[in-house]
């Protein structure tokens, strides 16, 4: 794939009577399809009221030889912990600028809460399983969602105002200015976000069955 289409549309929810503060999000590629484990984060533009969560602890499990979620969302001042459901041990590890870390799960073990406290995404590997690949993405946005495997999500309980909405996805090509879109969350109705984005090939590929058992 030789270019990269971000295309962003906004629109308002007219099927049916909304939930004030409900922001539903699509996120598909140029033919159409979903694409899940794309973030959608909400950025208000000044002015805008913003709630402030409290921070959660958000857990990646190893099951099978895979990481689970293949995407994890925090906001900064989030932590993750890493669980090992394998019956082999792993050698979780991220040389990212993000947060550089290494982790030896014995089966059953889990690591100690990692607290995020920048902004930025990481690519998580297994020293020992290589086709094992799982990505953090640390926003300053309390708004923020995940796209389910029909590319869907949703944010409840946004403020009425006006907001920036990012989308991420860890397929995007290097280098290439995130895809942003006005959005407008009025009291009484809700907006919905649409995504277009053309992505690289998946990452992930196949197990090396020489690696099972290790």
């Amino acid at each position: 794939m030789r270019c990269l289409l971000a295309v962003a549309t906004l629109s308002m929810l007219t099927s049916a009577p909304a939930l004030a503060g409900r922001v539903a999000i699509e996120v598909v590629d140029p033919a159409g399809k979903p694409i899940p484990d794309a973030v959608v984060t909400l950025a208000p533009n000044p002015g805008t009221p913003t709630r402030t969560p409290a921070a959660e602890t958000r857990y990646v499990d190893q099951k099978d030889e895979t990481f689970i979620p293949y995407v994890t969302a925090l906001r900064v001042g989030d932590s993750v912990v890493f669980r090992n459901s394998d019956i082999t041990r792993h050698h979780v590890y991220s040389f990212s600028a993000l947060e550089k870390f290494e982790y030896m799960l014995a089966p059953g073990e889990s690591s100690t809460p990692l607290v995020m406290k920048n902004a930025g995404n990481a690519a998580v590997g297994c020293n020992i399983h290589d086709y094992m690949l799982t990505y953090l993405y640390v926003t300053k946005d309390q708004e923020m969602a995940v796209t389910d495997a029909k590319g869907r999500a949703s944010i409840d309980g946004v403020a009425a105002g006006q907001y920036k909405a990012h989308a991420w996805h860890p397929q995007l090509r290097p280098g290439v200015t995130l895809p942003i879109q006005g959005v407008t969350v009025a009291e009484g109705t809700g907006a919905t976000v649409r995504f277009v984005l053309a992505l690289l090939p998946n990452p992930r590929g196949p197990m090396d069955r020489e690696h099972i058992g290790y």
